[in-house]
């Protein structure tokens, strides 16, 4: 029996999505990040941000791994709002670069929401610690 060489498109695409979130998550326990999002209007920016890094972490871990990655994926989701919608509120841009920068970073922040939905969806998929433990969730 000949397994299919595309399967191994799942896990890599599933790394390449949690990278974004890995590579990011460090910077939300620092100080520049914590007073940058304080003066987006978040609410105890001081305690949400870190939280918001740790939801990134994890949720790209599990993504990345597999490993109950369709919980991953909802902390993906759970983070990527309020930060779409908070932190780069294009509409509120005077400078037109600025508005223009910030419309890229809000669509390709809904880009991520919606790989982060079908992978809360439709599970880890094959070559995933879920798969291997028989688990699909």
């Amino acid at each position: 029996m000949t397994r299919d060489p595309l399967r191994y498109i799942v896990p890599i695409g599933r790394v390449l999505f949690a990278l974004v979130f890995l590579v990011a998550a460090p910077g939300h326990f620092t100080a520049g990040t914590i007073d940058q999002a304080a003066g987006h209007g978040v609410p105890l920016a001081t305690v949400a941000v870190p939280l918001s890094g740790l939801m990134s972490a994890l949720g790209g871990l599990g993504v990345a791994l597999g490993y109950r990655a369709r919980l991953g994926a909802w902390l993906i989701v759970v983070f990527l709002v309020p930060v779409t919608f908070m932190m780069h509120d294009f509409w509120t841009a005077t400078d037109p670069a600025a508005a223009q920068i910030q419309q890229i970073m809000f669509m390709k922040n809904l880009s991520m929401l919606g790989g982060a939905l079908l992978i809360a969806y439709h599970g880890a998929g094959p070559i995933s610690l879920d798969a291997r433990a028989g688990r699909d969730d």
